[in-house]
């Protein structure tokens, strides 16, 4: 609906000053999008090829897009493989040119929808580099949607969680983990079984042999505070984590 791909049914949508609907040809020279799960190059064509095409439909001369796919090919390192039909390419290799084919008309925002599906995760990762470069150096707002909490996590400033329809959660991803992230898993391997009482800050996740897992919440009691109770002489390993955001979000949907 953003895009002007689907026609809302209720409510009204801003893009840009503009209505997706009824300004979608003028609001395409605006944006770009990626869908992880849909093709948009030709595959019996080249990057460069395909790169091409989409500039001459964005209504470029052959110098502006010359020198659009120079600059896009530095930055996201084609080089190796730009003449190579897409057909033939990896899977990571098709959503850098993807992405690379929805900025040859520099938008000023790009929708990413699922970009990094079926990634595996070191081409997960040179993505979301890739993003977060996009982001910095052509000065692109990133408008990602996204199942991936690796994702989230990474690349976004600002998350809005919507279920059923309805935005629950529209914060910035800093003050999501200020409020939610401020819980710590506490795991400690000890030479003897472990005596302790949960208490107002903190509950005891497991207790069996020689291990311990703990569940703190900072804003109540401190690390130090938990610590204090323990006999560290009877430690011999200890780990401290973040509850994982994908546990977090979770609890939101629940409404716990």
């Amino acid at each position: 609906m953003l895009t002007g791909i689907l026609q809302n049914t209720e409510g009204s949508i801003n893009v840009l000053g503009l209505n997706p609907a009824k300004d979608r040809k003028k609001l395409s020279y605006k944006i770009g999008t990626v869908f992880g799960q849909k093709e948009q190059l030709w595959t019996h064509l080249t990057p460069f090829d395909n790169f091409k095409f989409f500039g001459a439909i964005y209504d470029l001369n052959d110098k502006e897009i010359e020198k659009r796919i120079e600059d896009l090919e530095k930055v996201f390192k084609l080089t190796d493989f730009i003449n190579t039909p897409v057909r033939n390419l990896s899977l990571g290799q098709r959503i850098r040119c993807e992405i690379v084919a929805s900025l040859i008309h520099k938008p000023e925002i790009i929708f990413l929808d699922e970009p990094t599906i079926g990634l595996d995760p070191v081409v997960k990762e040179d993505i979301r580099k890739l993003i977060k470069k996009m982001n910095k150096e052509f000065n692109t707002t990133i408008f990602l949607t996204s199942h991936d909490i690796g994702d989230i996590e990474k690349l976004c400033k600002r998350v809005i969680i919507i279920n059923n329809g309805k935005i629950i959660i529209d914060d910035k991803m800093d003050n999501l983990k200020y409020h939610y992230l401020n819980r710590k898993i506490i795991e400690i391997k000890s030479k003897n079984k472990l005596n302790l009482e949960e208490k107002d800050g903190f509950k005891i996740l497991k207790n069996k042999n020689d291990r311990m897992k703990i569940e703190l919440d900072c804003n109540k009691k401190s690390i130090n505070n938990v610590l204090k109770s323990i006999d560290l002489d009877n430690i011999m390993d200890i780990s401290i984590s973040s509850v994982p955001l994908e546990e977090i979000i979770t609890e939101i949907y629940r409404g716990d």
